[in-house]
């Protein structure tokens, strides 16, 4: 059988939220860490496959580029739709990457128009008049605003589209969604007659996005966060199960390494933290200093790693962030943090972990790198968009892993996640 739906992932995290929505949607699903090289065939027996890439921060031109390698290995396989996932606060800046990949996926198809919404109202990210909401408030007004890397202070996505692209954007707004698949059809045939290339669409609840899903059945890319998959895989005659979301039986030691600055990832570690559980807060400045971080980080695991699960973190206030910014640069600050949580995980998982919890997308994504993860079987959900995953080690054991984009997950997501891996959750 031939690959139904082929998607393209901006970082890890978001791969993993979007494979676990099709999976609870009915599909098999593959997830590839980036562009496969060669050898036997991964996407056999699947019905979508997710190319999870490391793409959402690096300049347009490398952004552009690993997508259309993904694009053209999925096209390959057969894909009869393309699906390119961002993040559901829509991380971007006019310089990226959401609308250049947009439109060099659009050339490379050979279409005039697709749509955009990351709405994903499970974890309270909704569209609304072309306004994205976080929770709720809007998103120029959440913690999104300080984000190191991709501050959002501009909630109108139609403007924050249309700032990184050469086609006009238009709008699909509520009341036209809200009347079903045919009218959203209509309104997209409209905006085409008017030579827009790409719309907004509206999104409060799931069951817009289901009407959605049914109305870009035809669309030879879509474009979304990963709520627009509830919707997707009825055009092919799926549904909702969870067969697909079996993972081998879990064992081996438990940690958490989180590397991102988002308020829910604060407060999950100020959660951890309270519990009295062990806990490693991993310094930039004393990184840069020279210092072997990671080695005193895995000292301390040591001591603790028999006893349950262990943190290691990097996780601060956004003043605290902003000032080692200014002392080292952002783009440096945040690789010197992603190296030595990357060779953190290494360590921990040369000691027997054997469950461990991710936290932050670009921290996901050096770890999995660090790892030489080259393919994830989606399990079960923890919280909406976060699954457990299960990854081949050499020697034969697994690895249970999950990689929970910074803005998922309740404030006791790093307890609440090994409880549901391990059955003990209620």
């Amino acid at each position: 059988m031939s690959v139904r739906l082929g998607c393209i992932a901006d970082d890890f995290t978001g791969a993993t939220d979007l494979a676990n929505n099709l999976v609870r949607a009915g599909m098999r699903v593959v997830q590839l860490i980036d562009v496969p090289a060669g050898g036997t065939d991964p996407a056999a027996d699947a019905d979508a496959v997710v190319i999870a890439l490391k793409s959402r921060t690096v300049p347009a031109a490398e952004a552009v580029e690993a997508s259309l390698r993904a694009l053209e290995w999925l096209r390959a396989a057969g894909a009869e739709q393309i699906y390119f996932k961002y993040c559901s606060t829509f991380d971007s800046t006019p310089a990226g990457n959401i609308g250049q990949v947009t439109e060099a996926l659009m050339d490379a198809l050979g279409t005039d128009f697709t749509v955009a919404t990351p709405a994903f109202p499970d974890n309270g990210r909704t569209v609304f008049k072309g306004h994205l909401f976080v929770g709720d408030v809007l998103l120029a007004e959440s913690g999104m605003r300080h984000h190191p890397l991709t501050p959002m202070t501009d909630s109108n996505l139609v403007s924050v589209l249309d700032a990184q692209t050469t086609r006009p954007i238009g709008l699909v707004d509520h009341k036209v969604v809200a009347q079903g698949a045919d009218a959203v059809r209509a309104r997209i045939a409209q905006l085409r007659s008017q030579g827009v290339g790409a719309a907004i669409v509206d999104a409060v609840s799931n069951d817009d996005l289901v009407r959605l899903g049914a109305a870009v059945k035809d669309l030879p890319l879509v474009t979304a966060g990963s709520g627009l998959a509830i919707g997707l895989p009825a055009n092919w005659g799926f549904e909702p199960s969870s067969a697909a979301a079996q993972l081998p039986p879990a064992g081996g030691r438990q940690a958490i390494v989180a590397g991102s600055v988002s308020a829910a990832t604060n407060g999950q570690v100020r959660e951890f933290l309270n519990t009295g559980r062990p806990a490693f807060s991993v310094d930039p400045l004393r990184i840069a200093a020279g210092e072997d971080v990671a080695a005193q980080a895995l000292a301390f695991a040591d001591k603790h790693l028999a006893d349950g699960p262990v943190l290691v973190y990097s996780t601060e206030s956004p003043d605290a962030v902003r000032s080692v910014q200014g002392q080292l640069g952002a783009a440096e600050a945040g690789e010197l943090v992603e190296q030595t949580l990357a060779r953190v995980a290494q360590g921990l998982v040369r000691r027997g972990v054997r469950q461990l919890v991710v936290a932050g997308g670009e921290t996901s994504g050096a770890v999995v790198q660090a790892l030489g993860l080259t393919g994830l079987r989606i399990g079960g959900q923890i919280d909406p968009g976060v699954p457990w995953c299960a990854a081949p080690l050499p020697g034969g054991d697994t690895l249970h892993i999950t990689l929970k984009s910074g803005n998922f997950g309740g404030p006791d997501f790093f307890t609440a996640a090994f409880a549901v891996l391990t059955g003990e959750s209620e």
